[in-house]
């Protein structure tokens, strides 16, 4: 006996599927999802347009740099050149990694034990002392830079150079110790325990579990510090402004524009080659550094 089949069905659409309700949500969330793209966009723009401002008069050439104009009509790659040139640019550079990198490291090496003290020991005064590194934090440097001047330019002789901010480095920095501090804190204890079980005095506790455990941490500290030190103009003008062998970046820069202050093709690619240093080192360090930094705190 054979048997009738029904012909097939169209597929339905899936807007028959859809109810009003349903799609009244999905246009809701397109709209929402646009909105806040929109404002993240518009921050975005907010802040890169200055960078890509700076870039494109960095390549423009001295008659088009007083114009206008918005873009380059010609890529005058030439102009960096010009800035490399120009007597004294190299010293800067010399000095301000000088600067910014030994202070870097004086800073790091002289903070940690500091830091891991203050967070793993158990001693009389340890939250005095806390409180102490805290409100040297709350000191600004301007407070104190008058006696400081006259002890290391008076009685060291060390006025006009870099000197005088790299050594004080070695002694430790308040705001390092507070952040590696915060970050010690949320080792566990046990990890410390363990070692001093299988012998470890707390130098080798500190070297062998502690460091290699700290890292985002160590690295965020030593990116402040890094860019702190090549960003300092304060510190470069009030000991080292008397003798151009020791200027650095941020302090010759000024003098850069003060000589080609109609050069502003110049200015910028000067400009550009100061902050392309900071930017890169954060391109490829910021994972450690955002970690780092959220990690920090979490415990008190």
């Amino acid at each position: 006996m054979s048997q009738v089949l029904d012909p097939p069905k169209a597929p339905a659409r899936p807007d028959d599927e859809v109810t009003p309700a349903a799609r009244t949500a999905r246009r809701k969330a397109l709209l929402h999802w646009i909105a806040v793209h929109s404002l993240g966009v518009a921050a975005a723009l907010f802040f890169v347009l200055p960078f890509v401002f700076v870039l494109f008069t960095s390549l423009m050439s001295d008659q088009q740099a007083l114009t206008r104009d918005l873009t380059p009509n010609t890529w005058e790659w030439g102009n960096y050149v010009r800035v490399f040139e120009t007597p004294g640019f190299l010293t800067w550079w010399r000095n301000t990694l000088l600067y910014a990198g030994l202070g870097t490291v004086l800073t790091v090496v002289s903070s940690i034990p500091v830091a891991y003290a203050l967070a793993k020991f158990r001693f009389r005064g340890r939250n005095l002392s806390l409180i102490l590194v805290i409100s040297m934090m709350m000191l600004p440097p301007q407070v104190v830079i008058i006696p400081m001047y006259l002890f290391w330019a008076k009685e060291l002789d060390l006025s006009g150079t870099l000197w005088p901010l790299i050594i004080p480095m070695a002694f430790g920095d308040a705001f390092s110790i507070f952040l590696l501090r915060q970050f010690l804190m949320t080792i566990p204890n046990e990890y410390l325990d363990a070692a001093r079980v299988d012998g470890c005095g707390e130098l080798r506790t500190l070297v062998r579990v502690v460091l290699p455990m700290a890292k985002p941490g160590i690295a965020a500290v030593a990116l402040f510090q890094f860019f702190a030190a090549w960003n300092d103009y304060f510190g470069p003008q009030i000991y080292a402004s008397e003798n151009p062998a020791a200027w650095t970046l941020s302090y010759g820069l000024e003098s850069f524009k003060g000589a080609h202050h109609t050069d502003w093709n110049l200015t910028m690619a000067a400009t550009v080659l100061v902050m392309a240093p900071v930017i890169l080192v954060f391109f490829f360090a910021q994972k450690a550094f955002v970690e780092g930094v959220t990690l920090t705190g979490v415990k008190g």
